[in-house]
């Protein structure tokens, strides 16, 4: 069944008190509309910032219940088409990002996006690379907003999530609760000023239930790589973390001794910065996916 969901119907933190926008079963497609992160209040380049709120950003547009989720199955978020506005904003300035420490006061662009371009001026046009920024389920305590990334995944801001793509989001409570937004027309891995070409558009995904798959972390399949997604408090930390999570899912899935999965993640995976400027710090491993089904691997 295929399902549209207005971007009207969005959270400001990923829990399990939140309502329901939209209920669907496995296999359902939904075709979900987002606000851009500073929720479309910048428009053009006369408007002041000192108008907009900054309580109100990176929305994520649901959540949506999906039938028969509980803890620990997961949901597989399969991207069949992202659709983007014709105009992106950036913004930065003072003790934001990595060079927050180099401005006074806060800046911000508008930037046209024309012909499968990003005009930065009249100098500079990027190819557009539609990714999503933040795209999770709820977390089992807490609240999280959706500028924080986690083991529910929310604002992680990897560039892999892209067309075509496959999300792996552990469940952590009944329904899931999944809900996504913060789209980019084109940003770098890092997210180094603390926002790429933020973009309204409209996401249409396929949600599948997995049972019993027990993943710690968000997974990502995407570009012929499979990634593990890790969040913590410092880049060191998630580093780590990405790398003994990934090496746990190749060992149960392979008959591959512990000292050669070591030197196969060496060899041949590779670390990547999702981003460095949210409240936790995301990193990703990244492998093959064909090197792995060389030894009969598959994740579910």
């Amino acid at each position: 069944m295929h399902h549209k969901l207005s971007k009207e119907k969005h959270i400001y933190k990923f829990t399990a008190d939140a309502e329901p926008a939209l209920e669907i079963s496995s296999g359902d497609t939904v075709a979900v509309e987002t606000k851009d992160c500073f929720a479309d209040q910048i428009q053009g380049p006369d408007d002041r910032l000192e108008n907009i709120s900054f309580d109100h950003v990176n929305p994520a547009t649901g959540p949506i219940y999906v039938a028969g989720a509980e803890k620990g199955d997961v949901l597989k978020v399969t991207i069949r088409e992202i659709k983007i506005g014709s105009q992106a904003v950036m913004l930065t300035g003072e003790g934001l990002g990595v060079l927050g420490h180099k401005l006074e006061g806060m800046h911000f662009k508008v930037l046209p996006v024309e012909d499968g371009e990003v005009v930065f001026d009249n100098q500079t046009r990027i190819t557009v690379n539609p990714m999503v920024g933040v795209i999770g389920v709820a977390p089992e305590g807490e609240a999280i907003n959706c500028g924080t990334p986690d083991t529910h995944g929310g604002n992680m801001d990897t560039t892999l999530i892209r067309e075509n793509a496959e999300i792996y989001l552990p469940v952590w409570v009944e329904g899931g609760l999944l809900a996504l937004g913060d789209l980019h027309a084109a940003m770098g891995d890092g997210e180094v000023c603390v926002s790429g070409a933020e973009v309204p558009g409209e996401v249409t995904i396929e949600v599948t239930l997995i049972k019993d798959l027990n993943l710690p972390t968000p997974v990502v399949i995407s570009e012929g790589v499979m990634a593990v997604i890790c969040s913590r408090e410092t880049l060191d930390d998630a580093v780590v973390g990405a790398v003994e999570i990934m090496d746990e899912i190749i060992r149960r899935r392979t008959d591959l001794p512990q000292e050669e999965v070591i030197m196969l993640l060496s060899i041949a995976g590779q670390m990547r910065i999702s981003q460095v400027v949210d409240p936790l710090k995301t990193a990703r491993c990244e492998i093959p996916l064909k090197l792995l089904e060389n030894y009969g691997f598959t994740l579910f």
